[in-house]
């Protein structure tokens, strides 16, 4: 077999091989340069805002039906991955005042608590505070 047609015999896949073998030498030198990066670039945070959310008020001593929240409604914003917000719905979220342990308040400002599904975080509740009146129970 004389030396030229060890060169010229499959030249096309000879290039082939050598086209593969540079890109796959520059692709490998770059990822070792690139820093790493703590992001997962397939996970996606959506958001999603609930108004009219209905405040409840809940104790675990006293009865709650004399009790007066203004406002009765908040805004509510929660953030979580795609496939949590995608299956969220909104009688899965829920406003709360616990008036456990106070028996009369007129006026009192209150911390609205938010409840939400697992995988999904709260972000801002609007207004943070309502105001709570319970009436003194009548004998």
């Amino acid at each position: 077999m004389p030396k030229r047609d060890w060169i010229t015999k499959d030249l096309t896949w000879k290039l082939f091989s050598l086209i593969l073998a540079v890109g796959l030498w520059i692709t490998i030198h770059n990822l070792r340069d690139t820093p790493e990066v703590a992001v997962d670039p397939f996970a996606t945070v959506r958001a999603v805002t609930f108004t009219n959310l209905p405040v409840l008020a809940v104790s675990a001593n006293a009865d709650v039906h004399s009790a007066q929240v203004v406002p009765n409604v908040v805004t509510v914003k929660l953030s979580g991955s795609s496939d949590a917000i995608a299956d969220l719905q909104s009688n899965k979220v829920h406003a709360i005042v616990n008036l456990t342990g106070i028996d009369t308040a007129s006026g009192s400002r209150m911390p609205v608590d938010v409840s939400a599904p697992p995988g999904v975080a709260l972000d801002t509740v609007d207004p943070p505070k309502v105001s709570v009146t319970i009436s003194p129970p009548t004998e």
